[in-house]
Protein backbone atom coordinates (compact mmCIF):
# COMPACT_ATOMS: atom_id res chain seq x y z
CA UNK A 1 0.00 0.00 0.00
CA UNK A 2 1.32 2.97 -0.82
CA UNK A 3 2.00 5.68 1.66
CA UNK A 4 1.47 9.42 1.21
CA UNK A 5 4.02 12.22 1.04
CA UNK A 6 5.46 12.26 4.76
CA UNK A 7 5.39 15.80 6.72
CA UNK A 8 9.08 15.78 7.24
CA UNK A 9 11.42 17.46 10.06
CA UNK A 10 15.26 17.64 9.90
CA UNK A 11 16.84 19.04 13.26
CA UNK A 12 20.52 19.48 12.81
CA UNK A 13 22.20 20.33 16.19
CA UNK A 14 25.09 22.32 16.06
CA UNK A 15 28.72 20.52 17.30
CA UNK A 16 27.05 17.82 18.84
CA UNK A 17 28.86 14.90 19.62
CA UNK A 18 28.78 10.75 18.75
CA UNK A 19 28.91 10.26 22.91
CA UNK A 20 26.58 12.63 23.84
CA UNK A 21 23.39 10.91 23.64
CA UNK A 22 23.04 8.23 25.84
CA UNK A 23 21.50 6.04 22.83
CA UNK A 24 25.12 5.95 21.72
CA UNK A 25 27.10 6.21 24.82
CA UNK A 26 25.98 3.42 27.66
CA UNK A 27 28.39 5.80 29.96
CA UNK A 28 27.03 9.26 28.92
CA UNK A 29 25.50 10.49 32.25
CA UNK A 30 23.88 13.15 30.22
CA UNK A 31 20.06 12.61 30.71
CA UNK A 32 18.95 12.59 26.75
CA UNK A 33 15.09 11.20 27.21
CA UNK A 34 13.89 12.57 24.06
CA UNK A 35 16.30 11.72 21.48
CA UNK A 36 16.43 8.37 23.26
CA UNK A 37 12.75 7.80 22.69
CA UNK A 38 13.42 9.34 19.23
CA UNK A 39 15.83 6.49 18.63
CA UNK A 40 14.13 3.35 20.21
CA UNK A 41 10.96 4.55 17.57
CA UNK A 42 12.96 4.57 15.09
CA UNK A 43 16.18 3.98 13.36
CA UNK A 44 19.41 4.68 14.83
CA UNK A 45 21.74 4.76 11.89
CA UNK A 46 25.66 3.95 13.53
CA UNK A 47 27.98 5.05 10.61
CA UNK A 48 26.45 8.24 9.33
CA UNK A 49 28.47 11.02 8.91
CA UNK A 50 28.29 14.93 8.42
CA UNK A 51 29.96 15.55 4.92
CA UNK A 52 32.65 17.98 6.41
CA UNK A 53 33.97 18.40 10.09
CA UNK A 54 32.73 22.30 10.48
CA UNK A 55 29.58 24.05 9.92
CA UNK A 56 29.49 26.00 6.95
CA UNK A 57 30.50 22.93 4.70
CA UNK A 58 28.19 20.45 6.00
CA UNK A 59 25.27 22.80 5.78
CA UNK A 60 25.78 23.63 2.03
CA UNK A 61 26.05 19.64 1.33
CA UNK A 62 22.90 19.32 2.96
CA UNK A 63 21.24 21.35 1.30
CA UNK A 64 21.96 20.97 -2.21
CA UNK A 65 23.15 17.23 -2.64
CA UNK A 66 26.74 18.43 -3.41
CA UNK A 67 30.19 17.77 -1.88
CA UNK A 68 31.22 21.51 -0.07
CA UNK A 69 34.78 21.76 -1.92
CA UNK A 70 32.78 21.84 -5.37
CA UNK A 71 32.16 25.69 -4.42
CA UNK A 72 34.73 28.42 -3.55
CA UNK A 73 34.95 27.35 -0.22
CA UNK A 74 37.70 24.41 -0.15
CA UNK A 75 38.11 25.23 3.69
CA UNK A 76 36.93 26.84 6.82
CA UNK A 77 34.04 28.06 7.18
CA UNK A 78 31.54 31.83 6.51
CA UNK A 79 31.32 34.43 8.53
CA UNK A 80 28.07 36.44 9.64
CA UNK A 81 28.86 39.25 6.68
CA UNK A 82 29.85 36.64 4.17
CA UNK A 83 28.86 36.48 0.63
CA UNK A 84 26.37 33.73 0.01
CA UNK A 85 28.17 30.68 -1.08
CA UNK A 86 25.23 28.44 -2.84
CA UNK A 87 25.28 29.99 -6.33
CA UNK A 88 22.31 31.55 -7.52
CA UNK A 89 19.49 29.26 -8.77
CA UNK A 90 20.85 26.08 -7.03
CA UNK A 91 18.13 23.40 -6.39
CA UNK A 92 18.23 22.31 -3.06
CA UNK A 93 15.87 19.58 -0.84
CA UNK A 94 13.69 22.69 -0.47
CA UNK A 95 13.45 23.41 -3.87
CA UNK A 96 12.37 20.05 -4.64
CA UNK A 97 10.29 19.66 -2.04
CA UNK A 98 8.25 23.05 -2.85
CA UNK A 99 8.15 21.30 -6.45
CA UNK A 100 6.37 18.44 -4.99
CA UNK A 101 3.88 20.09 -3.10
CA UNK A 102 5.16 20.82 0.08
CA UNK A 103 5.08 23.76 2.81
CA UNK A 104 8.80 24.48 3.35
CA UNK A 105 10.16 26.61 6.28
CA UNK A 106 13.58 26.90 7.83
CA UNK A 107 14.17 27.93 11.05
CA UNK A 108 17.74 28.19 13.60
CA UNK A 109 21.22 28.59 11.86
CA UNK A 110 22.08 29.69 8.32
CA UNK A 111 25.33 30.01 7.67
CA UNK A 112 25.55 30.33 3.72
CA UNK A 113 25.56 33.91 3.57
CA UNK A 114 22.91 36.48 3.33
CA UNK A 115 24.18 39.40 1.26
CA UNK A 116 24.20 42.02 3.91
CA UNK A 117 23.62 45.31 2.13
CA UNK A 118 26.63 48.26 2.94
CA UNK A 119 26.40 51.66 2.24
CA UNK A 120 29.88 51.31 2.73
CA UNK A 121 32.54 49.05 3.34
CA UNK A 122 31.61 47.28 6.65
CA UNK A 123 29.12 49.60 7.03
CA UNK A 124 26.24 47.20 6.94
CA UNK A 125 22.20 49.11 6.22
CA UNK A 126 20.07 46.21 8.78
CA UNK A 127 17.00 48.32 7.14
CA UNK A 128 17.91 47.13 3.95
CA UNK A 129 16.43 43.70 2.80
CA UNK A 130 18.74 41.21 2.28
CA UNK A 131 19.77 39.85 -1.02
CA UNK A 132 20.42 36.61 -0.45
CA UNK A 133 17.88 34.71 1.97
CA UNK A 134 16.44 31.21 2.13
CA UNK A 135 13.64 32.31 0.14
CA UNK A 136 15.76 32.08 -2.57
CA UNK A 137 16.45 28.34 -2.34
CA UNK A 138 13.39 26.70 -1.71
CA UNK A 139 12.01 28.10 1.75
CA UNK A 140 8.64 29.83 1.99
CA UNK A 141 8.85 30.33 5.09
CA UNK A 142 12.44 31.98 6.50
CA UNK A 143 13.62 33.01 10.32
CA UNK A 144 17.16 32.30 10.54
CA UNK A 145 20.10 34.30 12.14
CA UNK A 146 23.34 34.60 9.82
CA UNK A 147 25.84 31.60 11.10
CA UNK A 148 26.92 30.13 14.44
CA UNK A 149 25.90 32.35 17.22
CA UNK A 150 29.37 33.51 18.22
CA UNK A 151 29.58 35.41 15.45
CA UNK A 152 28.41 38.59 14.51
CA UNK A 153 25.80 40.43 13.67
CA UNK A 154 23.74 38.90 16.25
CA UNK A 155 20.47 38.78 14.40
CA UNK A 156 17.17 37.50 13.50
CA UNK A 157 16.07 37.41 10.21
CA UNK A 158 12.38 36.78 9.37
CA UNK A 159 12.46 36.01 5.29
CA UNK A 160 14.27 39.36 3.95
CA UNK A 161 14.51 41.01 6.70
CA UNK A 162 15.89 42.03 9.88
CA UNK A 163 13.78 41.68 13.03
CA UNK A 164 14.57 45.43 14.57
CA UNK A 165 17.72 48.25 13.30
CA UNK A 166 17.78 49.01 16.87
CA UNK A 167 21.76 47.90 17.39
CA UNK A 168 24.22 47.40 20.80
CA UNK A 169 27.49 46.89 20.65
CA UNK A 170 27.89 42.88 21.96
CA UNK A 171 31.65 42.80 23.62
CA UNK A 172 33.86 39.72 23.18
CA UNK A 173 33.50 37.11 25.76
CA UNK A 174 35.80 33.61 26.98
CA UNK A 175 34.49 30.48 26.53
CA UNK A 176 32.54 29.04 27.85
CA UNK A 177 29.95 31.92 27.09
CA UNK A 178 32.40 32.46 23.86
CA UNK A 179 31.24 35.64 21.71
CA UNK A 180 33.02 38.17 18.99
CA UNK A 181 32.84 41.91 19.63
CA UNK A 182 30.27 43.42 17.33
CA UNK A 183 26.37 44.70 16.73
CA UNK A 184 23.25 42.67 18.42
CA UNK A 185 20.08 43.72 17.72
CA UNK A 186 18.23 44.58 21.22
CA UNK A 187 15.75 41.94 20.43
CA UNK A 188 18.12 39.07 20.32
CA UNK A 189 19.14 37.24 23.92
CA UNK A 190 22.07 35.07 23.80
CA UNK A 191 20.60 32.94 26.38
CA UNK A 192 16.95 32.92 25.17
CA UNK A 193 17.90 32.37 21.34
CA UNK A 194 17.27 28.68 21.09
CA UNK A 195 14.02 28.94 23.11
CA UNK A 196 12.54 31.49 20.96
CA UNK A 197 14.31 29.98 17.54
CA UNK A 198 12.13 26.59 18.77
CA UNK A 199 9.10 28.64 19.66
CA UNK A 200 9.47 29.72 15.60
CA UNK A 201 9.14 26.14 14.83
CA UNK A 202 6.51 25.22 16.79
CA UNK A 203 4.71 27.91 15.27
CA UNK A 204 5.41 26.89 11.90
CA UNK A 205 4.72 23.16 12.58
CA UNK A 206 1.23 24.18 14.22
CA UNK A 207 0.46 26.22 11.38
CA UNK A 208 1.24 23.57 8.78
CA UNK A 209 -0.29 20.84 10.16
CA UNK A 210 -3.58 22.42 10.00
CA UNK A 211 -3.18 23.04 6.47
CA UNK A 212 -4.08 20.86 3.54
CA UNK A 213 -0.20 20.22 1.93
CA UNK A 214 2.68 18.21 3.65
CA UNK A 215 5.12 20.17 5.54
CA UNK A 216 8.98 20.35 5.41
CA UNK A 217 10.57 22.18 8.02
CA UNK A 218 14.36 22.20 8.55
CA UNK A 219 15.28 22.84 11.86
CA UNK A 220 19.41 24.00 12.40
CA UNK A 221 19.76 24.24 16.13
CA UNK A 222 22.23 26.76 17.82
CA UNK A 223 23.40 24.39 20.80
CA UNK A 224 25.58 22.51 22.09
CA UNK A 225 28.19 24.70 19.38
CA UNK A 226 29.90 28.13 21.45
CA UNK A 227 28.46 30.36 23.34
CA UNK A 228 28.11 27.24 25.75
CA UNK A 229 25.28 29.30 27.64
CA UNK A 230 22.38 27.05 28.59
CA UNK A 231 18.96 28.95 29.43
CA UNK A 232 18.87 29.13 33.14
CA UNK A 233 16.59 26.71 34.12
CA UNK A 234 19.13 23.99 32.18
CA UNK A 235 22.13 24.90 34.63
CA UNK A 236 23.15 22.74 37.08
CA UNK A 237 21.17 19.60 35.45
CA UNK A 238 24.84 17.93 34.85
CA UNK A 239 28.00 17.74 36.73
CA UNK A 240 29.72 18.46 33.90
CA UNK A 241 29.16 21.87 33.50
CA UNK A 242 27.55 24.16 30.91
CA UNK A 243 28.52 22.01 28.14
CA UNK A 244 26.47 18.78 29.64
CA UNK A 245 23.33 21.08 30.68
CA UNK A 246 23.74 22.68 26.89
CA UNK A 247 23.21 19.28 25.46
CA UNK A 248 19.86 18.34 28.02
CA UNK A 249 18.72 21.68 26.39
CA UNK A 250 19.04 20.42 22.61
CA UNK A 251 17.19 17.09 24.27
CA UNK A 252 14.53 19.17 25.54
CA UNK A 253 14.68 21.16 22.24
CA UNK A 254 14.06 18.34 20.43
CA UNK A 255 11.14 17.02 23.50
CA UNK A 256 9.05 20.12 22.26
CA UNK A 257 9.08 19.12 18.79
CA UNK A 258 7.90 15.97 19.38
CA UNK A 259 5.41 17.04 21.55
CA UNK A 260 4.15 19.56 18.80
CA UNK A 261 3.62 16.71 16.13
CA UNK A 262 2.39 14.35 18.69
CA UNK A 263 -0.48 17.49 19.55
CA UNK A 264 -0.84 18.31 15.99
CA UNK A 265 -1.43 14.71 15.25
CA UNK A 266 0.62 14.02 12.50
CA UNK A 267 2.93 11.72 14.36
CA UNK A 268 2.40 8.57 12.35
CA UNK A 269 3.32 10.11 8.90
CA UNK A 270 5.77 12.66 10.12
CA UNK A 271 9.66 11.45 9.12
CA UNK A 272 11.87 13.25 12.28
CA UNK A 273 15.33 12.89 11.44
CA UNK A 274 18.39 14.00 14.34
CA UNK A 275 21.41 14.42 13.42
CA UNK A 276 24.65 17.13 13.75
CA UNK A 277 26.73 19.09 11.62
CA UNK A 278 29.83 17.81 12.99
CA UNK A 279 31.26 16.00 16.23
CA UNK A 280 31.80 18.02 19.31
CA UNK A 281 34.09 20.89 20.21
CA UNK A 282 35.49 18.91 23.23
CA UNK A 283 38.58 17.16 23.45
CA UNK A 284 39.62 14.41 25.39
CA UNK A 285 42.16 15.56 28.28
CA UNK A 286 43.37 13.92 31.37
CA UNK A 287 42.82 16.05 34.43
CA UNK A 288 40.87 18.90 35.39
CA UNK A 289 38.20 19.46 33.15
CA UNK A 290 35.34 21.14 32.05
CA UNK A 291 33.50 19.90 34.98
CA UNK A 292 35.90 21.25 37.58
CA UNK A 293 36.61 24.60 35.66
CA UNK A 294 34.04 26.06 32.92
CA UNK A 295 36.79 27.55 31.01
CA UNK A 296 38.48 24.36 30.10
CA UNK A 297 36.97 23.10 26.80
CA UNK A 298 38.17 19.60 27.35
CA UNK A 299 36.73 16.38 29.48
CA UNK A 300 38.35 13.67 31.30
CA UNK A 301 37.47 10.31 30.07
CA UNK A 302 36.83 9.64 33.76
CA UNK A 303 33.91 12.68 33.32
CA UNK A 304 32.61 11.73 29.89
CA UNK A 305 33.49 11.74 26.37
CA UNK A 306 31.61 13.84 23.76
CA UNK A 307 33.09 11.74 20.69
CA UNK A 308 32.43 8.47 22.29
CA UNK A 309 35.32 6.36 21.20
CA UNK A 310 36.23 8.17 18.29
CA UNK A 311 39.43 9.98 17.20
CA UNK A 312 39.58 13.52 17.63
CA UNK A 313 37.78 16.26 17.81
CA UNK A 314 35.86 18.71 15.68
CA UNK A 315 36.97 19.47 12.16
CA UNK A 316 39.48 16.63 11.91
CA UNK A 317 39.62 13.86 9.07
CA UNK A 318 39.45 11.74 12.37
CA UNK A 319 36.00 9.48 12.72
CA UNK A 320 35.37 12.20 15.78
CA UNK A 321 35.41 15.29 13.48
CA UNK A 322 32.31 13.77 11.34
CA UNK A 323 30.83 10.68 12.47
CA UNK A 324 27.61 11.86 14.48
CA UNK A 325 24.47 10.94 15.90
CA UNK A 326 21.73 10.42 13.69
CA UNK A 327 17.89 8.93 14.26
CA UNK A 328 15.21 8.69 12.07
CA UNK A 329 11.61 8.53 13.02
CA UNK A 330 8.79 7.64 10.55
CA UNK A 331 6.05 5.34 12.41
CA UNK A 332 4.45 4.60 8.82
CA UNK A 333 7.68 2.97 7.31
CA UNK A 334 10.18 2.93 9.85
CA UNK A 335 10.07 -0.19 12.18
CA UNK A 336 10.98 1.33 15.59
CA UNK A 337 14.23 -0.15 17.50
CA UNK A 338 15.67 -0.61 14.45
CA UNK A 339 19.11 -0.17 13.29
CA UNK A 340 21.12 0.47 10.44
CA UNK A 341 24.96 -0.33 10.05
CA UNK A 342 25.98 1.64 6.36
CA UNK A 343 27.68 3.76 6.21
CA UNK A 344 25.37 7.17 5.08
CA UNK A 345 26.20 10.67 4.96
CA UNK A 346 24.33 14.04 5.29
CA UNK A 347 24.89 14.96 1.82
CA UNK A 348 22.31 12.46 0.89
CA UNK A 349 19.05 14.26 2.07
CA UNK A 350 18.23 15.89 -0.72
CA UNK A 351 17.78 12.47 -2.75
CA UNK A 352 16.23 11.32 -0.02
CA UNK A 353 13.71 13.85 0.01
CA UNK A 354 13.40 13.19 -3.86
CA UNK A 355 13.09 9.38 -3.35
CA UNK A 356 10.55 9.69 -0.96
CA UNK A 357 8.31 11.98 -3.41
CA UNK A 358 8.74 9.76 -6.50
CA UNK A 359 10.03 12.67 -8.18
CA UNK A 360 13.96 12.61 -10.22
CA UNK A 361 16.58 14.57 -8.26
CA UNK A 362 17.74 17.22 -9.78
CA UNK A 363 20.82 16.55 -12.07
CA UNK A 364 22.87 19.06 -9.81
CA UNK A 365 23.06 16.85 -7.11
CA UNK A 366 25.82 14.40 -7.92
CA UNK A 367 26.98 13.36 -4.87
CA UNK A 368 23.66 12.02 -2.65
CA UNK A 369 22.34 8.76 -2.65
CA UNK A 370 18.62 8.09 -0.64
CA UNK A 371 18.19 6.99 2.53
CA UNK A 372 15.22 5.50 1.71
CA UNK A 373 16.14 1.60 1.15
CA UNK A 374 17.64 1.57 4.54
CA UNK A 375 14.25 2.93 6.28
CA UNK A 376 12.88 0.26 4.30
CA UNK A 377 15.38 -2.17 5.78
CA UNK A 378 16.25 -3.26 2.25
CA UNK A 379 18.51 -6.49 2.85
CA UNK A 380 20.45 -5.58 -0.83
CA UNK A 381 20.39 -2.19 0.21
CA UNK A 382 23.89 -0.38 0.13
CA UNK A 383 25.15 3.16 -0.87
CA UNK A 384 26.12 3.58 -4.46
CA UNK A 385 29.75 5.15 -3.97
CA UNK A 386 31.82 5.61 -1.07
CA UNK A 387 31.24 8.31 0.73
CA UNK A 388 34.28 11.44 0.62
CA UNK A 389 35.41 12.85 4.33
CA UNK A 390 36.49 16.18 4.48
CA UNK A 391 38.13 18.67 7.32
CA UNK A 392 38.42 22.02 8.55
CA UNK A 393 41.66 22.35 6.69
CA UNK A 394 40.41 20.91 3.41
CA UNK A 395 42.38 17.38 4.20
CA UNK A 396 40.34 14.11 2.12
CA UNK A 397 39.50 10.80 3.29
CA UNK A 398 37.69 8.24 1.47
CA UNK A 399 35.28 5.50 3.23
CA UNK A 400 34.53 2.57 1.40
CA UNK A 401 32.95 -0.43 3.44
CA UNK A 402 35.41 -1.27 6.35
CA UNK A 403 38.17 1.05 4.86
CA UNK A 404 38.76 4.50 5.76
CA UNK A 405 41.84 5.91 3.79
CA UNK A 406 43.04 9.54 4.88
CA UNK A 407 44.80 11.23 2.21
CA UNK A 408 47.43 13.48 4.51
CA UNK A 409 49.72 12.84 7.12
CA UNK A 410 47.60 14.25 10.27
CA UNK A 411 44.13 15.72 11.88
CA UNK A 412 43.43 17.84 9.06
CA UNK A 413 41.62 20.07 11.72
CA UNK A 414 41.91 20.74 15.69
CA UNK A 415 44.36 17.96 17.07
CA UNK A 416 48.20 17.46 16.81
CA UNK A 417 49.82 16.65 14.24
CA UNK A 418 47.53 18.55 12.27
CA UNK A 419 49.34 17.45 9.00
CA UNK A 420 48.73 18.68 5.44
CA UNK A 421 46.48 17.14 2.70
CA UNK A 422 47.80 14.73 0.09
CA UNK A 423 50.98 14.91 1.78
CA UNK A 424 52.52 11.21 3.16
CA UNK A 425 52.69 9.26 4.75
CA UNK A 426 48.84 8.52 4.39
CA UNK A 427 47.31 6.08 6.68
CA UNK A 428 44.42 3.53 6.53
CA UNK A 429 42.07 1.90 9.02
CA UNK A 430 40.13 -1.08 9.34
CA UNK A 431 36.92 0.41 10.74
CA UNK A 432 35.19 -2.33 11.09
CA UNK A 433 37.69 -3.58 14.17
CA UNK A 434 39.35 -0.17 14.58
CA UNK A 435 36.69 2.85 15.30
CA UNK A 436 39.59 4.42 17.49
CA UNK A 437 41.49 4.46 14.37
CA UNK A 438 44.77 3.30 16.63
CA UNK A 439 46.27 0.74 14.10
CA UNK A 440 47.52 2.22 10.96
CA UNK A 441 47.51 -0.72 7.78
CA UNK A 442 48.86 1.55 4.96
CA UNK A 443 52.08 -0.42 5.27
CA UNK A 444 50.25 -4.00 5.76
CA UNK A 445 47.62 -3.09 3.02
CA UNK A 446 49.16 -1.10 0.33
CA UNK A 447 47.19 -2.66 -2.56
CA UNK A 448 43.88 -1.36 -0.50
CA UNK A 449 44.95 2.00 0.08
CA UNK A 450 46.29 2.17 -3.79
CA UNK A 451 42.56 1.43 -4.84
CA UNK A 452 40.93 3.23 -2.37
CA UNK A 453 43.37 6.64 -3.31
CA UNK A 454 42.24 5.97 -6.87
CA UNK A 455 38.74 6.06 -6.21
CA UNK A 456 38.85 9.13 -4.42
CA UNK A 457 41.24 11.23 -6.77
CA UNK A 458 38.78 10.06 -9.57
CA UNK A 459 35.97 11.18 -7.47
CA UNK A 460 37.09 14.84 -6.43
CA UNK A 461 38.22 14.90 -10.00
CA UNK A 462 40.00 18.95 -10.49
CA UNK A 463 37.91 20.00 -6.89
CA UNK A 464 40.41 20.46 -4.64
Amino acid sequence: MAIAAPNIVFILADDMGYGDVQRLNRNSVIPTPNLDSLAADGMTFTDAHSSSGVCTPTRCSLLTGRYSWRTRLKSGVLNGYSEPLLAPGRETFATVAAKAGYQTGIVGKWHLGLGFVKNAPQQIDFDAPLTSTPNDYGFGFSYVIPASLDFPPYVYIHNRDVTTSNMLEQPAQKFPAFLRKGPRAEDLIMEDCLDHLTDQAVGFIRESASGDKPFLLYFPLTAPHKPALPHSRFRGKTNLGPYGDFVVQVDDTVGRILKTIDDAQVRDNTLVIFTSDNGSYMYRREGKDHSADASIQAFSPDHHTSNGPLRGTKADIWEAGHRVPFFARWPEAIRPLSTCDETVCSVDFLATVADINDVEKPDSAVDGYSWLPFFREDPDAERPAPVIHHSGSGMFAIRSGKWKLVLGNGSGGREQPRGNRFERPYALFDLSTDIGEAQDLFAVRPEIAQKLEQKCLEIIGTDR
